[in-house]
């Protein structure tokens, strides 16, 4: 029951940083012979289907995550979520703001579509004894934020932008499979580097006049155990 209620109170907390810290304060309470706990964060390239000439958005994804160890040790329950990730996609044609001097600004401009997320992946790993793991399973997402940045070029030296709200044209919840491979370094006990592939299921636009979007998303991330050297020797005491 502690785990769930510190993963929320991560959750909630009013910025990436605070949770960050909270996650390091908090690092050796929550590790155990049976669970670890982490930082994860690293790369994301993401794109939007059904948006024609649209290309990928690359970010940066941060947050924590669990493994739980299982009878078999070579297999773990792991979870966590993401609590700063970024979805959407990039070079996608303008529309008309409704406004006789922004469409004029931005005729020759792009936008670029920033959907933000608490994510939680929910995956079984499995580890082989060469220290190399796969994993799988589904990832649901809460969407908080989500913004339209126009952008045209004035001039080599300057961009011109126009950032619009456009929460309400998209579901607030996401869902789909995820899947990855990655390394465990120093004999299992170190980092975690990988690799995820995240295949949204759920149509993310509200409108049914326009074609479904659907998010995608490549990770590589890199997890870094927090207080798990620490919770090993008390335990070995």
């Amino acid at each position: 029951m502690k785990y769930i209620l510190i993963s929320l109170l991560l959750l909630f907390c009013s910025s990436g940083q605070t949770q960050v810290l909270i996650s390091i304060l908090l690092g050796d309470k929550l590790n155990s012979g049976q669970i670890e706990f982490g930082l994860d964060g690293g790369f994301s390239l993401s794109n939007l289907t059904g948006i024609d000439d649209a290309k990928s958005h690359s970010n940066y994804n941060l947050g924590f995550y669990f493994d739980f160890k299982m009878k078999n040790p070579a297999w773990m329950f792991n979870t966590g979520v993401r609590v700063k990730s970024t979805m959407g996609a990039e070079n996608i044609p303008v529309y008309s703001l409704n406004d006789p001097a922004l469409d004029s600004a931005f005729s020759n401009g792009t936008i670029t579509r920033k959907i933000n997320y608490f994510d939680v992946p929910v995956m079984m790993k499995y580890t082989f004894k060469n220290k190399i793991y796969a994993q799988g399973g589904i990832q649901l997402g809460l969407g908080y934020k989500a913004t339209d940045v126009f952008t045209n070029s004035v001039n080599e030296k300057e961009d011109l932008t126009y950032k619009l709200s456009v929460r309400d044209k998209y579901h607030p919840l996401d869902a789909g499979l995820i899947a990855g491979l990655g390394y465990r370094l120093v004999q299992g006990n170190g980092m975690n580097i990988g690799i995820q592939y995240y295949w949204g299921l759920v149509d993310a636009r509200v409108s049914d006049s326009s074609p479904d979007q659907f998010n995608r998303v490549f990770y590589a991330n890199v997890g870094i155990p927090i207080g798990k050297g620490k919770a090993m020797k008390k335990e070995q005491e």
